[in-house]
């Protein structure tokens, strides 16, 4: 029986430069998504009506002026702001949103119009059912216009590019046998603890007693000892003193 499943460990994505530098990307859930599509539906509402106002009264050709204003924003509002506004339409930018390429990169006027054409696929069969449950089964929660067009939809307030930090707990062998994917989720942990707070590192420790033990007052120092052991960093904090480098080969 393994430890735990590494993809519980965490839902961010970390993305390593040319320079050796760790580019870490928080993809965005459907909740504050589902806000911000709120807010973007509602200055579009109040654009439909300022526009109705003024051109109804013009007959025929306000109407066909109205329509085609009605288009514009359906299809090409999302587009428009996504590329020039730094991937975010108004209402992304309240939730503080950004649609980026998989590779971090800004999106672009191909990707961009891809994932927002294909709204209609994940609107079916109402009320966007099948985008949420494409969001639900992703681990980057990504909808179905999102995995056509390679994009994600991250917070960009939690964008961080930083180098990996030492771990200042006690290199200790983990006492049961780790899978090769759960050694690379707790090496994923190494390299990027110090940008999690205490409480979610409290959070991933108690997914894995088999690991860390029942003591709850334990739990995260065990496990970032066990992740500084499979780093390959074996000093003893308090003397200094290196210790032999595990028996077990590191994960391929």
């Amino acid at each position: 029986m393994t430890a735990t499943s590494p993809a519980r460990l965490d839902t961010t994505l970390g993305i390593e430069t040319p320079e050796g530098v760790v580019l870490t990307l928080s993809p965005a859930g459907p909740v504050p998504r589902a806000l911000a599509w709120a807010i973007d539906q509602l200055l579009r509402g109040a654009v439909y009506v300022v526009a109705a106002t003024l051109l109804l009264p013009m007959q025929s050709a306000g109407q066909g002026l109205l329509l085609l204003l009605v288009f514009l924003l359906e299809w090409f509002y999302p587009v428009l702001f996504e590329v020039l506004a730094r991937g975010a339409t108004p209402g992304k930018a309240a939730l503080d949103l950004a649609v980026v390429e998989l590779d971090g990169r800004p999106v672009g006027w191909s990707s961009s119009t891809v994932r927002n054409f294909l709204r209609t696929v994940d609107f079916l069969p109402f009320l966007y059912f099948a985008g949420l449950a494409s969001m639900l089964l992703s681990r980057r929660f990504q909808r179905l216009g999102d995995l056509a067009a390679g994009t994600l939809v991250i917070h960009r307030g939690r964008r961080s590019a930083s180098r990996p930090q030492p771990l200042s707990a006690e290199a200790r062998a983990p006492t049961v046998a780790l899978a090769p994917d759960e050694q690379h989720a707790l090496l994923a942990l190494a390299g990027r603890h110090a940008q999690l707070s205490g409480e979610r590192l409290a959070e991933l420790a108690a997914i894995a007693p088999a690991l860390t033990g029942n003591e709850v007052a334990l739990q995260r120092e065990r496990l970032l000892g066990i992740a500084r052991y499979l780093a390959g960093d074996h000093a003893d904090p308090a003397s200094g003193a290196r210790r032999p480098a595990p028996a077990t080969e590191p994960p391929r």
